[in-house]
């Protein structure tokens, strides 16, 4: 879309109603329906943005399952997005744009709409090569990933083991941490498809399908160990065979897990190593602390260092549903919604 052409499309009159993906109640996503719902302009200090493509995180599906404490419903999820801004200060009219945040979809109306108001300091200019598509997939991954590296504090040739490097996240890790500078390990199971991002971050894989972790960074490390680990999984055994695999000073970012599992971590060779275990939630970060993330992120596009995420589906908003099922079931790729179709 050119300059000339979002302006003209940001100044035509909004419509009355706008259609949105809703749930009423939570469960499956059979609960998920396309409706239409009042559009009212946007209010002092926010924008209103039309949204052309917002991704589904398998985070958008646990919110419908309930899994989120947070949320009360009726709501519209989704977490991603791009788009114009159509309403809203003067500077930022026509200004095509991308974001994401914990709070949209979540205690907020989300990004699964024509529509999403969001207050102006969670604007971010979308990078210009970057279709909607690809930039509405960006947010949740990428923000994650950088914030995870930043507290790893990754400096140029360290090895960074990603595990989980096919997921939307791992595989936004692979290229930030290679952006960086860093020798990147890619652990999945199986092989990663060729337009993954994992693919074009690294050629050093592990098969966790048919590889021993451990082992496999033993040889692949020269028993010197991993710098950094990013965990994507939080499978216990995989996170024991991970602590045991860093070497000294190194440094595990947790961001998954599952309720009631419990990691066994033998102390004495973790604190003489100097090791650090840490936590990241991506969702304590809001679409205005996500905008200076996301213009960070930016050059990295612009120059090509960072892949572009890798698009399974899109979907018509009108099919909405049937795009938080394939998340559901663990489609490779990024699943994501059109909202013009």
């Amino acid at each position: 879309m050119s300059i000339a052409t979002a302006r003209a499309a940001a100044a035509a009159p909004l419509p009355a109603e706008a259609r949105a993906l809703r749930f009423a109640a939570f469960g499956g996503p059979e609960v998920l329906s396309c409706g239409r719902v009042p559009l009212a302009p946007a209010a002092p200090g926010e924008a209103l943005v039309a949204v052309r493509a917002a991704s589904i995180n398998p985070s958008d599906v646990k919110n419908v399952a309930g899994r989120m404490k947070q949320t009360v419903p009726p709501r519209t999820p989704g977490r991603d997005f791009a788009g114009v801004v159509v309403d809203g200060p003067d500077a930022w009219l026509g200004a095509e744009v991308w974001g994401t945040g914990g709070d949209v979809g979540f205690v907020r109306d989300g990004s699964h709409a024509e529509y999403l108001r969001i207050p102006v300091e969670a604007l971010s200019r979308k990078p210009a090569n970057l279709s909607f598509a690809e930039a509405g997939a960006v947010g949740v991954n990428y923000v994650t990933a950088l914030i995870a590296l930043d507290y790893a504090e990754v400096k140029p040739g360290e090895v960074v083991l990603v595990i989980g490097a096919t997921g939307g996240v791992g595989g936004a890790a692979c290229g930030v941490a290679a952006g960086r500078g860093a020798r990147v390990i890619a652990a999945c199971r199986g092989a990663p498809a060729e337009g993954s991002p994992a693919r074009h971050s690294t050629g050093e894989f592990v098969d966790l399908q048919s590889q021993d972790l451990g082992a496999a960074m033993a040889a692949m490390t020269g028993g010197k160990g991993v710098d950094v680990v990013l965990d994507c999984v939080g499978r216990p055994d995989l996170v024991e065979a991970a602590i045991a695999a860093l070497g000294f000073r190194g440094r595990l970012i947790a961001i998954s897990g599952t309720p009631g599992d419990q990691v066994r971590l033998e102390l004495i060779p973790f604190y003489r190593r100097e090791c650090r275990l840490i936590g990241l939630d991506s969702l304590k970060r809001k679409a205005a602390d996500c905008a200076d993330l996301m213009d960070a992120l930016r050059p990295g596009f612009e120059a090509g260092t960072y892949p572009a995420p890798a698009i399974a589906e899109l979907i018509p908003l009108s099919r909405g549903a049937e795009g938080y099922t394939a998340v559901a079931r663990g489609t490779r790729g990024r699943v994501v919604l059109d909202m013009q179709g």
